[in-house]
């Protein structure tokens, strides 16, 4: 466990304030949890744990086929596979993790979505991916959207408003505003008095960006059935007691660790 962020929190990332040997044995913990029930079986005939597999993210929409587990996954912020007993995963802490599974070609798809990696379309590359590296049918694929900052505590500038208002035909859909309160001004109206018709400045807005939706609308967009993409809707601001949130956190905070794998069938 990592002390660091309050006794019993399991950081799953190698982060500034965290030490290596505990993040290491945490994953260690987490990978075991996960495939409970399932193991590797080398040559030997001994049991051996899942490998994890994790490369360093760098907000984009790079996506990686990994088909063994040699060397160091490269850079990028998607991960697919159809390679039995290995873990694929992400680190998040307020960005969405996106897990996306096809029963039929036994191959799987983890992804990480912060607004950078949503407005380059990574889930939505990573369904063309599935479907040219394993044949999958978008027709046939089950996705889940996990944890992460939502609509409403997910402030961001005017100007990734007009990115993705570039980008996407619904982007108007993915963006609320609220004006900024001031109890001050509300109470001394006369000290903020302007030139300005009616007489009054205007309070500056806020405006906050729907993450999961536009990540769902992609899903759909890709082809993936309305009906087969889940969203936990969980917000990790408003629920910084369960979880990571970089946001809520301001910084120090620990990594969450979405994960996914393929089973080996039993004889």
């Amino acid at each position: 466990m990592s002390k660091v962020y309050g006794g019993s929190a399991l950081n799953l990332g190698h982060t500034a304030h965290d030490s290596r040997a505990a993040v290491d044995r945490n994953r260690e913990m987490f990978a075991k949890a996960v495939t409970a029930g399932s193991s590797r079986v080398p040559r030997s005939g001994a049991r051996a744990p899942w490998p994890l597999i994790a490369g360093p993210q760098i907000h984009s929409d790079l996506v990686r086929c990994v088909s063994d587990v040699s060397g160091h996954p490269l850079a990028g912020d998607g991960l697919i596979t159809r390679t039995p007993s290995i873990l694929l995963a992400v680190l998040t802490a307020d960005c969405l993790p996106i897990i996306i599974v096809d029963t039929k070609q036994q191959a799987v798809g983890v992804f990480h979505a912060g607004w950078r990696g949503t407005l380059k379309r990574i889930v939505e590359k990573g369904v063309g991916e599935m479907r040219r590296k394993f044949g999958s049918r978008p027709a046939d694929l089950k996705a889940a959207i996990g944890p992460g900052i939502r609509a409403c505590c997910y402030q961001v500038g005017a100007e990734i408003r007009e990115k993705f208002e570039g980008q996407f035909a619904y982007a108007r859909e993915l963006f609320r505003e609220t004006k900024e309160s001031d109890e001050v001004r509300q109470k001394y109206p006369l000290l903020f008095l302007s030139a300005r018709a009616p007489g009054h400045s205007e309070l500056p807005k806020k405006i906050f960006l729907d993450l999961a939706e536009a990540n769902r609308r992609q899903l759909i967009d890709a082809g993936v059935s309305s009906k087969n993409v889940f969203d936990l809707d969980q917000c990790t601001s408003c629920r910084s007691d369960l979880f990571f949130s970089h946001r809520a956190e301001k910084g120090k905070t620990g990594r969450m660790m979405a994960a996914v794998g393929i089973r080996l069938r039993e004889a």
